[in-house]
């Protein structure tokens, strides 16, 4: 008698929708896993540019006796000078100092930190964009930003406009902040006590040590044992996104306006200085409308193109006097971050 044959099912349609569905939710699951792995490699990438960059600061310490200048602003030519903030050539920001420390000697030795900026011959020169200078979480264009006006125009040097290599890394003024109209002004109001609220009027007349408590600022020569706050507690370097606004390793250029990429209420553009350097706050007395002085940590809603920006979630990576490297969280206390932010307030740190 003949053997009866296998009759051979197929997948039911009922069954194949199954299998689908099984498959998307495991590639749902299995995204996210992939998406935080990468986020993650990005942050350790981050943290190794923080790293090289602020060991680079202390080799610079070690080989000047002080720290590099926040920029520098020292011609005496009336040509250059903005007439609002007083910033001058040659601009060259504390990034530009640090290249023979970053084995970038070769980039170096093109430019003098006596010459401007914008000298036309160096016009290859500052578009140049640097690996070290920019963290892989930020997914904007890597494009050289172009040095605009207060109309978000090109602004132009000796007729020409300006493109600048890009940067997610700032310097620290301190809790204090003196750029744009602060920088001419014969007297500036700052804050004596955070904790009380309580201001004082100083003579500044263009002195802008007279105002920053923090070791970067136009012209600084900051010394490590001017930070007596010690190096261990006082915020050198952190992140600023260009999702934010948009920096530079190259220097601020006198008549520059840096302006938000996002808007908020609390937000506007702010002068050349913050090209390169950013301020925790408080500063210049000003106080939010609960009477509490307005004090910006890593990703503070109000948004500053003046402070602390990073793409990671949930907070940002800084980096200490001592070259340690933190990730601060955004919901940090306000208090300990405007005490991270000063280098010598002599104010409490508690555990961050």
């Amino acid at each position: 008698m003949a053997r009866p044959r296998r009759q051979d099912h197929g997948f039911t349609l009922v069954e194949l929708l199954v299998v689908i569905a099984v498959i998307g939710v495991l590639v749902a699951l299995l995204l996210p896993a992939v998406q935080a792995a990468r986020e993650a490699a990005r942050r350790v990438s981050c943290v190794s540019n923080l790293k090289q960059i602020s060991l680079s600061v202390l080799n610079f310490e070690a080989a000047h006796a002080i720290l590099p200048a926040g920029y520098l602003s020292n011609s005496q030519s009336n040509e250059s000078v903005d007439p609002t903030t007083w910033d001058r050539d040659p601009g060259w920001g504390w990034g530009a100092q640090l290249l023979p420390y970053l084995e970038e000697v070769a980039l170096s030795q093109q430019f003098d930190l006596n010459e401007p900026i914008w000298s036309a011959r160096l016009a290859a020169v500052i578009r140049t964009n640097l690996p070290t200078f920019l963290c892989p979480s930020v997914s904007s264009d890597l494009v050289p930003l172009v040095v605009v006006d207060a109309q978000r125009q090109p602004l132009l040097k000796e007729g020409r406009a300006l493109e600048l290599g890009r940067a997610h890394y700032v310097a620290s003024h301190g809790q204090e902040s003196c750029w744009g109209p602060c920088g001419a002004r014969a007297t500036a109001l700052i804050f004596e006590d955070i904790y009380t609220s309580k201001t004082k009027t100083i003579a500044v007349g263009g002195d802008i040590s007279k105002i920053a408590d923090g070791p970067f600022y136009r012209n600084s020569k900051t010394r490590l044992r001017d930070v007596t706050d010690g190096t261990s507690k006082t915020i050198f370097l952190g992140e600023h996104s260009s999702t934010l606004s948009d920096k530079t390793w190259v220097g601020a250029v006198p008549g520059a306006i840096v302006h938000p990429q996002i808007d908020t209420p609390e937000n506007g553009a702010e002068d050349a200085a913050t090209l390169v350097l950013v301020h925790g706050g408080p500063a210049g007395g000003e106080l939010d409308i609960t009477g509490f002085p307005i004090i910006h940590p890593v990703n503070f809603p109000t948004l500053h193109v003046g402070q602390m920006f990073a793409d990671h979630p949930g907070g940002g990576n800084i980096a200490l006097g001592d070259a340690s490297v933190r990730f601060v969280t955004e919901d940090i206390d306000l208090m300990v971050w405007a005490a991270l932010s000063s280098m010598n307030e002599a104010e409490p740190i508690e555990a961050y």
